[in-house]
């Protein structure tokens, strides 16, 4: 007996030992490995080779399993080499499904595996993969939420929101069951996002009601309870600003600035969760700072207040920037995207077009890196090139611009904007599109069925309506129509509707030869359009002034109006001239597949400037 009680202690012993040896090269394996890794710069080479080093050890399925996901994921982020990377996150997830209480590494690497199936294109083969970690993660609240959010983040780039919704809606109520009230409203603010996206406007409603109660009752970290405000707040803001009600908004819009500035006088707190499933963050503190400058130029511009637009792009422009040179995440060039778009839709107001031009370049060189950004923007883009070339009345490209514009969108409201857009080119173009115009004034007819929700939009369609009965020479059913858009747009404080409402009014009382009347529209319309800035408007406003002076006998008034008018004129004529000599001017013809590469320079301008003078 005591023989073999000492042979079995040798080989206890012996196994200790050879456990103890085992564990000291594979520590030193890793250490080497990480040291590498995290070298300035980093070798990731050295760093593969360490990892590599420890399979011809034939070590425990633990760690074999662990160092495949280890190689997987430094391949994956740090090389090009995707099938070496997919073949060591395969086997990961493949040894660690064998192995008990193995959490960690096998959800681990069944979302990085997903992930680069998706990069792959191979999303038939993301979707069961993840659906089968789901499953099985039952009992890991964290990695099941984290896993959960990921299939319906996939299938909302697929578009299918329905399933989206369905995923997170599960996620809400798997986290109301672990007990994670701050988990479950991420998971409800989430699903209020896509419902917003499908315009389900009746299910939004009382699902922004249920998460703003959860949100206000929620006591945990400071941090996480701000950042969900500031999510449900920008629900809301966005939802407004969709619908295009620009004054309703305000007290949103100041709660959510508000929020922000607590936030960022909050510190880290560095005492995890003692619920595994809150151990989720939404967006960075400075992910969120740049979508609040975001909401506020977006604001700001539906608004017409485009000094405050421009001044609010500089700063979350600026802030990108250096947010850029440390975090690649997509989410920054969407958001640099979204911020050029309304910019550029501003300077085109304001008389920048040749700045404005450049920046749509920019834009076209974004979309050139990220096909998907491309294929979320494209229709903007063109939508955006149509007003610079109605900018410089290149009428035929913006037609053309617009028409693609309406082939690549299926948002309600863009497509509502671009027909909109559309109709007063063929307005300003007279008779060549009559049977076309027609058409498209009965699909935006703001008297019945109007497509969308927007205030703002609707407003615009009788603005558009009363252009076209001002060019017909219906002078009192145009009046009617703006008068409408004067009180819809009064109602919400959209400026530059208001303006270009008041300018073509004065136009249209200055024809009725009812010159006192023609003055009360005039004058406001020119205060206005000199605060919003409205270049267009001013030039407009000014020649009206200065004929309508002439016509009372004010001589020195008209001689002012006359000379405001010269300078509005040789501005918007140099900025003209500028803009068309700029190679980007070749943008103009692009319409079909991805954005030009280069630009040929131009001889001159080539755009008629009749419209100018």
């Amino acid at each position: 007996m005591a023989a073999q009680a000492a042979v079995a202690a040798q080989a206890a012993a012996a196994q200790a030992a050879q456990a103890e040896a085992a564990e000291s090269w594979y520590l030193a394996l890793l250490g080497f490995a990480e040291h590498f890794r995290t070298s300035s710069p980093p070798k990731i080479r050295l760093c593969v080779h360490c990892l590599q080093a420890v399979f011809p050890f034939k070590p425990p399925q633990r760690i074999e399993a662990r160092t495949h996901l280890q190689l997987g994921s430094v391949l994956y982020h740090h090389t090009k080499n995707s099938e070496q990377a997919r073949s060591h996150l395969e086997k990961a997830w493949l040894i660690s499904q064998q192995i008990p209480q193995f959490e960690d590494v096998k959800f681990e690497a069944a979302s990085l595996l997903s992930e680069l199936y998706c990069q792959e294109n191979s999303v038939d083969a993301a979707k069961p993969l993840l659906r089968k970690a789901i499953q099985i993660s039952q009992q890991t609240p964290y990695w099941h939420c984290r896993l959960l959010f990921q299939l319906a983040q996939l299938h909302t780039l697929e578009k299918d929101l329905v399933s989206a919704c369905d995923l997170l809606g599960v996620g809400a109520e798997y986290a109301r069951v672990v007990g994670s009230e701050y988990t479950r409203a991420l998971f409800l603010l989430s699903k209020g996002m896509l419902l917003l996206m499908e315009r389900k406007l009746q299910e939004v409603h009382p699902l922004l009601t249920l998460c703003g109660q959860i949100v206000e009752n929620w006591q945990g970290n400071p941090i996480q309870k701000e950042s969900l405000r500031v999510f449900f707040l920008v629900l809301q803001v966005t939802h407004y600003l969709d619908a295009g009600q620009v004054k309703s908004v305000k007290p949103c819009l100041k709660q959510l600035q508000q929020c922000i500035q607590t936030i960022s006088t909050l510190h880290d707190d560095e005492i995890l969760p003692s619920n595994p499933a809150d151990l989720f963050h939404w967006l960075p503190k400075e992910h969120m700072c740049v979508l609040v400058y975001l909401v506020t130029v977006m604001h700001s511009m539906q608004a017409g207040y485009l000094e405050k637009a421009q001044k609010y792009t500089d700063k979350a422009l600026m802030q990108l920037e250096k947010l850029k040179m440390l975090d690649c995440s997509p989410i920054l060039s969407s958001f640099q995207v979204i911020l050029l778009e309304h910019i550029i839709m501003c300077r085109l107001v304001t008389g920048h077009k040749a700045t404005a031009l450049q920046e749509i370049s920019q834009v076209c060189q974004l979309c050139q890196q990220s096909p998907r950004l491309f294929s979320n923007h494209a229709a903007q883009l063109h939508t955006l090139l149509g007003l610079y070339c109605v900018s410089v009345n290149c009428m035929d490209n913006a037609e053309a611009q617009f028409t693609t514009a309406l082939r690549l969108t299926n948002h309600q409201e863009l497509w509502a904007f671009i027909v909109t857009n559309l109709a007063s080119v063929y307005i300003r173009e007279g008779n060549r599109h009559q049977e076309v115009l027609y058409s498209l004034l009965e699909r935006i007819n703001p008297d019945h069925s109007f497509p969308v929700s927007s205030h703002c939009l609707r407003a615009a369609a009788f603005y558009v309506r009363g252009l076209f009965s001002f060019f017909q020479g219906r002078y009192n059913e145009a009046k009617r129509f703006l008068r409408e858009t004067l009180k819809m747009s009064n109602a919400e404080d959209l400026n530059r509707l208001t303006a270009c409402s008041l300018v073509l009014l004065g136009h249209i009382f200055y024809v009725l030869g009812n010159h006192r009347e023609s003055n009360n529209m005039v004058v406001p319309a020119m205060q206005l359009a000199s605060k919003i800035p409205d270049m267009s408007v001013q030039l407009w406003s000014s020649a009206l002034l200065r004929d309508l002076n002439k016509a009372c006998g004010n001589a020195m008034d008209a001689h002012e109006a006359a000379q405001m008018h010269q300078n509005f004129s040789q501005q918007l004529l140099q900025d003209h001239i500028e803009a068309c000599s700029l190679p980007e001017h070749n943008l103009i013809t692009w319409t079909d597949g991805p954005p030009p590469v280069q630009f040929q320079a131009q001889n001159g301008p080539n755009a008629s400037l009749a419209s100018l003078l």
